[in-house]
């Protein structure tokens, strides 16, 4: 669906420059990425009180995923007409009622619920942030450049340091599975009464039209590259989700490490990497992207099976800064990828293919990781799982070279 910029709103001199509407939904999308991060390193905590198994650890994680899926092919297009700034609204109005579950109802199931609704309001923050990045960055005269550098390091960035707010909350708050929560929360308010101030960069369509999901569209003619670019997705978020919501069940049964200040410096290490990869990548062509992408993580995936054989810490951070800037690039290219072969018209449905297929590689993979730490030691299923994901992340980025 094709937007049009907004025409001056009857309300303009009441809403904020262009250039300071971009810093507002900058800090909305980083913070919100970030509280989807944030309980990272406190689900130990929950475990450990709770006294539930690594595998009910990684259904509350894989509850986000689900409801960023369902979101994202609800409603991850409804922008287009309902408007940017309303969406965002509605997106940090979920987030804060995750924040709020989280305060008043944390058991199992309501950290589940919480973590569901969290990605609800993710799953339509993702692309409106985006494009409303573009937007008001085009309309403020920003460089294309420094758009793409923000919008990077407000979506990777953030995922990144919620796992290490969360780490510094546990180690030194005396309400560690509480005070995070109140902080975001108030972040979240607030943020939603600056957002309401920001200029609309998209008319709202006046003409009604029948209410349709997205529609998810694979390019007939490029099906194949379609499917090792999203093979390509697959595996990388599956390296992600599984440092997301297992880092502090490896670095207990592998080295034997209790921090929650370390189990959220490791999904901090691979997510900053991964947008720091893409920033210094960004003007390199897509081919050498893939290889160097291919290379980057099979190394890194490699450096994390040494890492758990011989129980080196700095090994299994190095390991993981690495395969994060890896995965960072290949999960541009593929991106990438499908953007050029699909039909213009449906670009966007491809890509929302991408992120479907994506998300499931965070829910499937680490709910399988969990299942296999009842039945083998963690050493065999940390090597068996980067073996894999390194075979898939060569498999599928070759198949994008060739095709």
């Amino acid at each position: 669906m094709t937007t049009t910029a907004a025409p001056a709103e009857p309300s303009a001199t009441r809403r904020l420059p262009h250039g300071a509407g971009f810093r507002i939904i900058a800090l909305a999308f980083g913070t919100e990425l970030a509280f989807c991060a944030v309980p990272t390193p406190l689900y130990a905590i929950y475990q450990q009180r709770d006294g539930f198994p690594t595998i009910v650890l990684t259904v509350i994680f894989a509850a986000y995923a689900v409801g960023v899926m369902l979101s994202l092919y609800l409603a991850g297009h409804v922008s287009d007409r309902l408007g940017r700034r309303r969406v965002i609204l509605g997106s940090l109005l979920l987030n804060l009622v995750a924040a709020l579950l989280f305060l008043v109802r944390d058991d199992v199931a309501g950290l589940i619920v919480a973590r569901f609704v969290s990605g609800l309001g993710v799953g339509v923050l993702t692309a409106t942030a985006t494009a409303y990045l573009a937007e008001l960055g085009a309309a403020a005269g920003h460089a294309r450049g420094r758009v793409t550098l923000v919008s990077t390091f407000a979506n990777l960035g953030g995922i990144g340091l919620g796992p290490l707010i969360g780490g510094f909350a546990a180690t030194w708050s005396p309400r560690p599975l509480v005070t995070p929560y109140v902080a975001f929360a108030v972040l979240l308010a607030v943020e939603g009464i600056l957002v309401a101030f920001v200029p609309e960069t998209v008319e709202r369509r006046a003409e009604r039209h029948a209410y349709r999901p997205q529609r998810v569209a694979v390019p007939a003619a490029g099906r194949g590259t379609f499917w090792a670019a999203a093979a390509a997705a697959f595996g990388a978020f599956a390296v992600f989700g599984t440092f997301m919501g297992l880092s502090s069940t490896f670095l207990v049964g592998l080295l034997g490490r209790h921090s929650h200040l370390l189990a959220g410096l490791a999904p901090f290490v691979v997510f900053m990497a991964a947008a720091l990869a893409q920033v210094v990548t960004a003007r390199m062509a897509t081919r050498p992207q893939i290889g160097y992408a291919i290379g980057l993580a099979t190394l890194g995936l490699g450096l994390i099976g040494v890492a758990a054989v011989v129980a080196s810490l700095p090994l299994f951070l190095a390991g993981g800064g690495v395969a994060g800037a890896g995965i960072g690039i290949l999960f541009r290219a593929a991106l990438g990828t499908v953007a050029a072969v699909a039909d213009a018209e449906r670009r966007g449905e491809a890509l929302a293919g991408v992120f479907l297929v994506a998300y499931a590689g965070m829910t499937v993979p680490p709910l399988l990781t969990a299942a296999a730490l009842r039945v083998w030691p963690t050493v065999a299923v940390l090597v068996g799982l980067v073996t894999s994901a390194a075979i898939l992340v060569a498999v599928s980025g070759s198949r994008m070279l060739r095709r």
